[in-house]
């Protein structure tokens, strides 16, 4: 992998590594559902803008029911699950979670797509239980129903992004990929919006907030996804997933920096296991060949930002 890519893939690591962070900071001010649907909105309208200035049409008469699909399975529904539970887990423990996104896509790719589902991925789907027993139980965690619906919704999100990234080989192999991140983005911002006047922000949105707010949104929705979207051209998706194991890493460094969260033994446990897990599912044999950077666009791109 060429040096500039391999830089990329860490600054993507570290920004969506940084997601959880701004989550934490700001469900328990402005609420879950505020949290959620502006990053969706101010990023969706800032990725609008530079389509315009760039001259990229993204089909929306032709594209929208799967910009809105998409937009719901790889937006709406995560980010709202993760800025709830957030109000109970450290940013850290979601992260872990989240790299089980693609172990759920392997599985229902496996379903609906085909792909088989060997041996060595059924012992990676037992090691990924078993990891986020480990990190639930021994976590220190209350075991409170409160806890218990946050650990949940910490295993819907990445579930969403499984599903996600089978409708997009599906049903959106056709469309510029970054054109479905903008996309996307907007119309699962749009489709959330309502929800905002049922749980409006919980406090005063002041300048600062606001300041966080649109830095949330322009760096881990808008460059993140641009990033994410060079590196699958430059190296192909399966290198580009590798994002998802570095970015625990990074969520756990700037959880104790930021939020002073302290990394304990059973969340290294828990993730180690879940990576190991999610690696067995999801890595590709040897006997299947890698798609090339001169891939049609989105011949296999799955997202699983945060």
């Amino acid at each position: 992998m060429p040096t500039v890519d391999i830089l990329l893939l860490i600054a993507l690591s570290a920004i969506w590594g940084s997601s959880f962070i701004f989550i934490r900071w700001l469900a328990p001010v402005i609420g879950p559902v505020a949290t959620a649907d502006f990053r969706m909105l101010i990023a969706g309208v800032a990725l609008v803008v530079f389509f315009f200035a760039a001259g990229i049409k993204p089909g929306w008469r032709k594209n929208f029911r799967q910009y809105l699909v998409i937009g719901l399975l790889n937006s709406a529904i995560p980010f709202l699950l993760y800025s709830a539970a957030a109000l109970v887990l450290p940013a850290a423990m979601e992260a872990i979670f989240n790299s089980m996104s693609p172990m759920f896509g392997a599985v229902f790719a496996a379903a609906w797509l085909g792909e088989k589902l060997t041996a060595r991925k059924g012992v990676g789907l037992v090691l990924g239980v078993a990891g986020v027993a480990a990190m639930s139980s021994l976590g220190g965690l209350r075991l409170d129903l409160p806890t218990v619906l946050a650990v949940a919704a910490c295993l819907m999100a990445p579930l969403c992004y499984g599903l996600a990234g089978v409708y997009i080989r599906k049903r959106a192999t056709g469309i510029r990929p970054i054109a479905v991140a903008g996309g996307s983005q907007l119309l699962g911002g749009l489709a959330l919006l309502p929800f905002v006047a049922v749980a409006p922000p919980v406090a005063v949105v002041d300048g600062r907030v606001a300041l966080l707010v649109v830095a949330f949104a322009l760096l881990c929705s808008a460059v993140a996804y641009v990033i994410y979207y060079k590196l699958i051209a430059d190296v192909g998706p399966t290198r580009a997933l590798t994002v998802t194991f570095l970015i625990p890493v990074f969520a756990m460094g700037w959880g104790l920096l930021f939020l002073r969260e302290p990394i304990t033994w059973s969340m290294v446990l828990g993730a180690a296991v879940i990576l190991v897990g999610t690696y067995l599912v999801a890595a590709r044999g040897r006997s299947t060949p890698a798609r090339s950077a001169a891939s049609p666009p989105g011949s296999s791109r799955r997202i699983f930002g945060a």
